[in-house]
């Protein structure tokens, strides 16, 4: 059960250049918000964002959500990483993720078969690179130094001087398989959903294993709105498009956790009406209980009774999405302080 519920920000894909969220950064940091996210799919990179934000705050937390594993080897993301927790003081949370086959292979143009074995070994290569250990690796995946080429690679190791040699990881997943995996390898799970009402029932077991200051931290779009019916229309849009757009047909991860959370013949209508062409059905479909509980919906007073729901969870941070607006931000972290 979490008490001391913590509020980030998650400002998701960086879009175009007008798309600056600095004063909600400040805004954020000033009433007490704990961190703030940014993201990647296949546009705006996550750390060179999370660096503009860096540059003009001075103790809201950093973190990614996520990193893509297969856009940079283990090596480049760990100097990125210690790059920007350098230059930030020390204030990085590293969320990485596999992503999914159609970009994996689509985008990158690298295998995606294996992604717990993958996750594990790059894991594993980014710590041992923070404390400057020579690396070599015998991975299957990621092989150091490289076996071929013109056999002149030598393991090396990296030339600057970490602020931290332990920077935290937290990890993208949605299966059990991949959740349990966080528990043992990283300092925390990032789900793209949890429902507050059915999560803990479907990934009890999965976290079993985590360890008392595991993190657990959600993203939630908050969407204000005295019309509560309105509010959740809102969400159920954002729905809509991973349940039947973020994958392919016949494996989309999006639409599978919206399964085991109890609305697999549900989502499978939404798929099948998004697929079709017909994107205003495939919202209607969405149910409003899936949208509510994944979400925080309505007005300020609903929305304050719904986060007692979440501060009996398993989350022990909450990335507020879809708002900017000062006065609102500081509303949500009076109900959490």
């Amino acid at each position: 059960m979490t008490q001391d519920l913590k509020l980030g920000l998650m400002l998701g894909y960086w879009t175009s250049g007008p798309d600056d969220a600095t004063d909600a950064v400040l805004a954020a940091e000033d009433v007490g918000f704990d961190s703030v996210w940014t993201a990647e799919a296949y546009g705006s990179d996550a750390f060179t964002t999370l660096s503009w934000y860096a540059a003009r705050t001075s103790r809201i937390k950093l973190g990614t959500g996520i990193v893509q594993m297969s856009a940079r080897t283990p090596a480049a993301t760990a100097m990125s990483a210690a790059t920007l927790d350098g230059l930030s003081g020390g204030r990085l949370t590293l969320g990485l993720g596999v992503s999914g086959p159609q970009v994996v292979e689509g985008w990158y143009g690298v295998p995606f078969p294996k992604p717990l074995a993958r996750t594990r070994d790059y894991v594993d290569i980014v710590r041992r690179i923070w404390t400057r250990e020579v690396i070599t690796s015998d991975s299957e995946h990621y092989p150091l130094p490289y076996p071929g080429g013109t056999g002149l690679g030598k393991p090396i190791k990296l030339l600057m001087h970490p602020v931290r040699d332990r920077i935290p990881i937290l990890l993208g997943a949605e299966g059990e398989k991949n959740v349990a995996l966080a528990t043992e390898i990283a300092d925390g799970w990032l789900p793209i959903f949890y429902h507050v009402e059915r999560g803990e029932a479907l990934y009890s077991e999965a976290l079993a294993g985590a360890k008392p200051d595991f993190q657990v931290c959600c993203p939630v779009t908050v969407s204000i709105n005295d019309d509560v019916a309105a509010a959740i229309e809102y969400v159920k849009w954002t729905l809509a498009f991973y349940i039947g757009g973020m994958g392919a047909a016949n494996m989309n991860f999006h639409l599978n956790v919206i399964g085991r959370f109890g609305f697999a013949e549900e989502a499978a209508v939404v798929q099948k009406h998004f697929i079709d062409g017909d994107r205003e059905a495939a919202m209607r479909a969405v149910p409003d209980a899936l949208a509510d509980g994944i979400a925080l919906c309505g007005p300020l007073d609903r929305i304050k009774e719904r986060m007692e729901l979440w501060r009996g969870s398993p989350v022990t941070s909450m990335l507020i999405g879809g708002v900017k607006n000062p006065e609102h931000l500081k509303a949500l972290a009076d109900m959490v302080s």
